[in-house]
């Protein structure tokens, strides 16, 4: 059998309804400025889907930094992978910032986010090690721990007491193989908002040898007295032993890096095969994350202004008897029931006639028989926006309830 055949008919739970979506649902093209209101379709829509959240994409001191950058240096310097050829001293400063901004020893600056914590995991453990990790952890981790050898136990979302259950069968398992445990878990998780049990899950290391990875991409910038985060948050910063996170949320950029003990992070300096074999980060994103780590440092108003909007957005919705989860992070899940047909059609809705762009997430992302609307509030939103956007989400919810949605040409099209 030709190994693509089954391409013809079996595109995914997501592909399936390529040629409904392509376009609109999926691959959607937002044009303009990187803004609270950018163009769809030619249209004028107010934008809650960017990770902008302090609003550093057009901030007018890191669109300088970035042109300066860009033009002193090109695109391609440094040439090749770090350990050959590719290393600056820019990189290494960029990386004692970060490492201090965090509370670590040291850090590591990582290409890309999500091959990055791939291979920080991969270089890690071994087959001996035994790992315990939340059900809801991103994609990455899950790519990662399907490379890896030896025995992974999952315990459910945020649920302690099953965690301690997997940590002790982990316990008793590193025991006979000679190898450790590692905890990971997310300091939010970017579906649902709400965040990882940090300081439950440190607690457990009054019983329990174990280790701690953090994947904190949505608390960076966001959360904790200095932006350092949901361990700074939580108050347990000092106990998570690796912290990773990127530049694609609150630093609006590109690439990522992990911070540690200071031998640890020499460890995967030496052993990341995603870094060893790939070209060095590109110095237009170096000077341009050292900008905007500057910026993180020196303007906590940009955090201030990113949680009057993410309170109002929050604490408005709810009054009007929307359900946002157990989100305590600037993600605000709106959660709404219906079928895939329904989302693609409120969607629609909420697009075509009231000028509202957001994520619309379905099965088999979520449970069947569920809709989350994904709002991602940022600094440089404003209290009409979120007077706007409530006003449209009540117009829709009641056209869902009284099933408007359902019987539409484009609902009937997706079915279930």
């Amino acid at each position: 059998m030709d190994l693509f055949a089954k391409l013809e008919t079996n595109l995914g739970p997501l592909g399936k309804h390529s040629e409904l979506a392509e376009g609109y649902f999926a691959f959607p093209k937002l044009e303009g400025e990187i803004a609270p209101r950018m163009k769809f379709k030619g249209k004028e829509v107010l934008t809650w889907s960017l990770n902008n959240y302090l609003g550093l994409a057009n901030h007018p001191e890191v669109r300088k930094a970035d042109a300066d950058a860009a033009a002193k240096w090109g695109a391609a310097y440094p040439m090749g992978a770090r350990m050959m050829s590719g290393q600056t001293d820019l990189h290494e400063q960029l990386e004692r910032e970060l490492a201090e901004f965090v509370g670590k020893d040291s850090a590591y600056l990582l290409n890309y986010g999500y091959q990055g914590i791939m291979s920080v995991i991969d270089s890690l453990l071994d087959r001996k090690d035994v790992v315990v990790y939340d059900s809801e952890c991103h994609a990455c981790i899950i790519d990662a721990l399907r490379m890896h050898l030896g025995k992974r136990y999952v315990f459910p979302h945020n649920d302690i007491e099953n965690c301690e259950k997997q940590l002790q069968r982990a316990t008793k398992l590193a025991e006979e193989t000679g190898g450790g445990v590692l905890v990971i878990t997310e300091g939010v998780f970017g579906m649902t908002g709400d965040q990882g049990k940090l300081a439950e899950i440190c607690k457990l290391k009054e019983k329990y040898t174990f280790r701690l990875l953090v994947d904190d991409a949505h608390g960076f910038g966001t959360l904790g007295k200095t932006g350092a985060g949901a361990g700074e948050e939580q108050g347990v910063q000092d106990q998570i032993d690796l912290y990773f996170s990127t530049f694609a949320k609150s630093m609006a950029s590109i690439g990522a890096f992990i911070a540690g003990n200071a031998n640890v992070i020499r460890f995967l300096k030496y052993n990341m095969r995603s870094q060893i074999f790939a070209k060095s980060l590109p110095m237009i994103f170096v000077e341009g994350a050292l900008k905007r780590l500057e910026l993180l440092r020196t303007k906590p108003e940009l955090k201030d202004n990113l949680w009057k909007i993410v309170n109002a957005l929050r604490n408005g919705l709810k009054e009007k008897g929307f359900s946002t989860g157990k989100s305590n992070s600037p993600v605000t899940p709106v959660v709404l029931n219906g079928t895939v047909g329904e989302a693609a059609t409120l969607s629609k809705d909420l697009r075509e006639n009231y000028n509202i762009f957001c994520s619309v997430v379905i099965y088999p992302v979520i449970p069947k028989g569920m809709i989350i609307l994904r709002l991602i509030p940022t600094a440089v939103h404003t209290l009409e926006d979120v007077a706007e956007t409530i006003a449209a989400f009540e117009a829709i919810k009641e056209k869902l309830t009284s099933g408007y949605y359902k019987t539409t040409e484009l609902a009937i099209s997706f079915g279930e």
